[in-house]
């Protein structure tokens, strides 16, 4: 197997670098935390323009025909970026549960951009097993009905088209439903994070179409949250791949006692443990992209590991980042705290490490 990216690869990374900087700022960042959508629909309609929204879809559907692997170098890059915007949800979480129920209708949209998507499946108490599905869904007439309560959506309050995992006579089944449906109530929740966007979806009786088939939506389901523990682990190694540059160039010019704090031993020290937990994030996250984009039989055990290694080594180099910048690193008006908390975040999305180590014995048996 071959772990190096080709230059195609390499030469969207670069593309999309030089979009994220003209397009996702700190200023562009802290504008749009301030905003109800989140995000810039036409920084949106930009990267639909690039084949970014369409990456993993098909050609025959309207997409670049590509897979995880490019798309978890465009994540890795936003990570960097602190990206606002529904990408996560739409290109992650909507398109790869689209794709494996066999539903290519809305994948058209998808890439160009004109609708976005998510996948509302948590409720109160968050849980990561099927067990904790517990809105219904109920024939009526040519179609079914959704009542219950999800929570913690991503992107929910702005997204087009919502995929419910509800439960049925049958077991936990997928069904798809229009973001204005009759009796569907979407509220934006305050978070930690400012720059992910998250709702509380309330279903009363809210018509809906049965996405694949009835009792099957648990199968598909675990699917998709192994791809989207392996993007988030992208995504974090961008994120703790930027605290630990900008912890770096801070060490070169601040100074105490007339020289760069950067030549401390402590200093040193602190930023070499970032720059290890770094790499060996990065090496973790692109296995399981390889894993994920080969449909190997590893990938349920790779991604687990993935997303246990990544999001304790992001908010590990984030924190680090806040003690090498000082009192500076504490304030409002810099960015590390944005990172700092977008890792505390990260940790908890798809299930936290503890959550997935355990995953990841069960898995392989011990």
């Amino acid at each position: 197997m071959d772990f190096a990216f080709t230059d195609e690869q390499e030469e969207l990374r670069r593309t999309v670098r030089a979009l994220f900087a003209d397009t996702s700022g700190e200023a562009e960042v802290r504008r749009l935390m301030e905003t109800d959508a989140g995000f810039d629909a036409a920084a949106w309609k930009q990267l639909a323009e690039l084949g970014l929204l369409g990456l993993a879809i098909p050609e025959e559907h309207g997409g670049a025909g590509y897979g995880l692997l490019e798309v978890g170098v465009v994540l890795e890059e936003a990570g960097r970026a602190l990206l606002c915007a529904p990408y996560f949800s739409s290109v992650v979480l909507a398109t790869t549960t689209l794709l494996l129920a066999g539903d290519t209708g809305h994948l058209p949209a998808l890439a160009d951009g004109t609708l976005t998507a998510t996948l509302a499946l948590t409720e109160d108490p968050v849980r990561w097993d099927a067990e904790g599905i517990r809105a219904t869904a109920t024939p009526s007439g040519d179609g079914w009905v959704l009542d219950g309560e999800k929570t913690f959506v991503l992107d929910g309050h702005t997204a087009g088209l919502l995929i419910v995992a509800a439960r049925t006579a049958g077991g936990v089944s997928l069904f798809t439903t229009a973001g204005d449906a009759p009796g569907l109530t979407r509220t934006r929740v305050d978070t930690l994070d400012p720059t992910r966007r998250l709702a509380t979806v309330r279903l009363s009786s809210v018509p809906a179409t049965l996405l694949g088939v009835d009792g099957d939506g648990w199968a598909v389901i675990e699917q998709v949250l192994d791809v989207a523990a392996t993007a988030l682990a992208a995504e974090q190694v961008g994120g703790a791949a930027k605290v630990l540059e900008m912890a770096v160039d801070y060490a070169k010019v601040r100074e105490q006692f007339g020289r760069p704090i950067g030549s401390f031993q402590a200093i040193k020290h602190m930023c070499a443990d970032m720059l290890l937990e770094v790499e060996s994030a990065r090496s973790a996250a692109y296995y399981a992209l390889w894993a994920a984009a080969t449909r190997s039989d590893e990938l349920p055990v790779v991604a687990s590991i993935a997303k246990a290694y990544c999001s304790d080594a992001f908010y590990h180099c984030a924190a680090k980042n806040i003690q090498v910048h000082g009192g500076i690193g504490f304030t409002w008006e810099h960015p590390a705290h944005l990172y700092l908390k977008r890792a505390k975040a990260d940790q908890l999305l798809f299930g936290d490490p503890a959550w997935h180590l355990d995953q990841l014995a069960d898995r392989a048996g011990i």
